[in-house]
């Protein structure tokens, strides 16, 4: 009997570290599925939120975001619009920075 629960100890600290090792596998910098639905539902909201309002030319702007960070880029036609469309983005649930690429042509 004791053959038996030492191989089943054996067995179940095998599968705790098999799991504890592929857990500690995954490469620093990649999102997890969570965030980057987070960051897509996030991007979403934004490019909406641009769209919809009359004073930013919202198919001119493109939007990506990583980690809540939102970046901005394409082009505006004053300083005024550029910075409406980062007001517009920082509004946005779940934003938790803005960088600001739009160039005012």
């Amino acid at each position: 009997m004791t053959s038996f629960t030492f191989t089943h100890l054996r067995s179940a600290l095998l599968a705790i570290a098999l799991v504890a090792a592929l857990g500690a596998c995954s490469k620093q910098g990649e999102q997890s599925t969570g965030r980057a639905i987070d960051d897509t539902a996030i991007t979403a909201k934004v490019k909406s939120a641009l769209l919809a309002d009359d004073e930013v030319k919202g198919l001119a702007i493109n939007v990506e975001t990583s980690a809540g960070t939102v970046q901005l880029a394409g082009s505006a036609k004053s300083d005024a619009e550029r910075q409406k469309a980062e007001q517009l983005a920082k509004s946005v649930e779940g934003v938790t920075a803005v960088q600001n690429n739009i160039a005012v042509q």
